[in-house]
């Protein structure tokens, strides 16, 4: 049997708790190369280009007709 709290939590001491687990936003720049938003210190997913070097083979989408 796993041990239980001897009381209950009070509700501002949960929404303390609650409020330090907050989700962030990822940090965004554009790429240099292309000009796509990209998420900060990884490969873009529109051109596969990091710091200067080709390091992700991109698939390219047929042309809407």
């Amino acid at each position: 049997m796993t041990p239980l709290p001897k009381r209950r939590w009070s509700t501002r001491r949960q929404g303390k708790r609650r409020a330090a687990q907050v989700a962030t936003r990822l940090s965004m720049n554009r790429c240099p190369n292309c000009g796509h938003l990209k998420q900060t210190h990884a490969a873009c997913p529109s051109c596969g280009i990091y710091r200067g070097k080709q390091v992700v083979a991109v698939k390219t989408k047929p042309a809407a007709q």
